[in-house]
């Protein structure tokens, strides 16, 4: 396992809040304002790492300190980047919940057993989330809904899902 591996994207900074360093960050988090708790938070490069303290909530974010961001333009600066907590700071999940990083690659099949492809990343655009599939021996993705009914076996021992995509996905 790499060290990419043992990390957990847990939030991006959307940028700035107000003059005084503040920030705002989209919590990919469960609970957004539990950001805090998984300890220092890395860049994705692991070059910088920040201690971050949530003070409220936000629309659709939270707001908060980062350690060592004192000023507007120390916020702006940071403005899209992602936030990585160690897995082993995080929860351990119910049978029926997944982080996403888990899903990236897993194989993706019909209940026949034919392969649709892997998960080429996760989707969440407010409404639901969504399994960005790489179909074999095509450019395209398909968008597969994550959802019981799309989606009824997930078994990552396995490394496999197993999908019943609605017409016209795939």
């Amino acid at each position: 396992m790499t060290e990419e591996d043992t990390r957990v994207c847990v939030g991006a900074i959307a940028g700035a809040y107000g003059v005084n360093g503040e920030v705002r960050i989209k919590s990919f988090c469960a609970d957004p304002l539990a950001l805090g708790d998984y300890g220092p938070l890395q860049t994705e490069d692991g070059t910088r790492s920040y201690d971050v303290q949530v003070d409220r909530a936000g629309k659709g974010e939270v707001i908060g300190r980062l350690s060592d961001v004192r000023t507007k333009e120390d916020a702006d600066a940071l403005k899209g980047t992602r936030l990585y907590a160690g897995r082993d700071m995080l929860p351990d999940l119910p049978d029926d919940e997944y982080y996403f990083a888990d899903l990236i690659g897993v194989k993706v099949y019909d209940p026949g057993g034919e392969l649709l492809g892997s998960v080429k990343q996760v989707l969440n655009h407010g409404a639901a989330d969504l399994l960005e599939i790489q179909v074999p021996g095509r450019s395209e993705t398909a968008l597969l809904p994550f959802t019981l009914e799309a989606v009824p076996t997930v078994d990552l021992p396995a490394g496999r899902i197993i999908a019943d995509p609605p017409d016209g996905v795939f």
